[in-house]
């Protein structure tokens, strides 16, 4: 019992431990929260591409000292925006879009990172995270920006999820689906940037799809699925950084393989779409088949016109 209680504790013993709790709550909570729109959107590419875009910026900076974040930021709404604006064309899909510019951008990255001798230890940590590294400023960074990013999405919830369940009906609605389309573009870059320092580049996608992913198993609601999402994007980055600090393992990459060990057991036992409930219902069927001999009771047309 100690030695669970001290497992618990021990952590937060350590300034640079709590300041990466806080950190990785923050991150998980608003990833959760945006999540949930690129998954109903469909979109989990964008996720991946403007993690991607953000690379030349940060190289950029990386080559003439600036701020790796800044520089990262600049380049992902670029990129996003340019997605948004070139998507607008209907006879190209915005897979193929996002496909043609994420290319651009990270081939444009490796040019810049190659015209360096040498990487250092801040390039790597936009690369693969360094949550633990954290101070007291990057907190109240990561919170405010986080704080004006749930605001917005939850602002324009019910027009983000017209727009990303049928384009052309929020269309004809009078919604301004370009507009819209930038908001949330912009809005998952500015997530994905605050969310490198605690995971990286390259784990980043994980933390913005895997807690809305699992949500999207348990409910059918907006509201639920957000709560959800929140919960296992801020619950799975703490427990993470548990087994980090156990294990002295990476702790972006623990991060990461703990949400997709709850999105695995959500997959194989949520009440409704997990692989065990689907089983026992297939189950069920065949003997029931089996019991009938396959046959199924009509209804007399009285009945059926009744039932009508």
């Amino acid at each position: 019992m100690t030695d669970l209680l001290s497992f618990f504790t021990d952590p937060w013993q350590l300034p640079f431990m709590r300041r990466a709790f806080t950190v990785a709550a923050i991150v998980g909570l608003v990833c959760g929260v945006v999540g949930v729109y690129v998954v109903l959107r469909g979109m989990a590419f964008i996720g991946d591409a403007v993690a991607h875009s953000a690379f030349p910026g940060v190289a950029l900076a990386y080559a003439f000292e600036g701020n790796l974040l800044v520089g990262g930021a600049a380049a992902g709404v670029t990129i996003a925006v340019l997605i948004a604006f070139v998507s607008q064309n209907r006879r190209l899909k915005e897979d193929t879009v996002i496909g043609v510019f994420f290319a651009f951008a990270f081939g444009l990255g490796i040019v810049l990172v190659s015209t360096r001798d040498s990487w250092t230890t801040d390039l790597s940590s936009f690369l693969f995270g360094q949550v633990l590294a954290v101070d007291d400023a990057d907190i109240w960074r990561v919170a405010a920006i986080g704080a004006v990013l749930v605001t917005v999405v939850l602002a324009l919830r019910k027009e983000l999820v017209a727009v990303s369940l049928d384009r052309e009906t929020a269309r004809a609605a009078g919604l301004p689906v370009l507009p819209l389309d930038l908001t949330l573009y912009v809005v998952v870059t500015a997530t994905i940037v605050m969310s490198l320092e605690a995971v990286g580049n390259i784990l980043v996608l994980a933390l913005l799809i895997t807690p809305a992913a699992t949500a999207r198993l348990l409910t059918e609601r907006l509201w639920a699925m957000t709560l959800l999402a929140s919960l296992f994007g801020c619950a799975g980055s703490l427990a993470g950084l548990y087994v980090s600090y156990a294990y002295d393992l990476a702790a972006g990459g623990s991060v990461v393989v703990v949400l997709t060990t709850l999105f695995a057991l959500v997959w194989l036992l949520a009440p409704r779409h997990g692989l065990a409930s689907k089983l026992r219902t297939r189950g069920g069927a065949v003997e029931e088949e089996r019991t009938t001999g396959g046959l199924v009771p009509t209804r007399a047309p009285a009945e059926a016109k009744a039932g009508r």
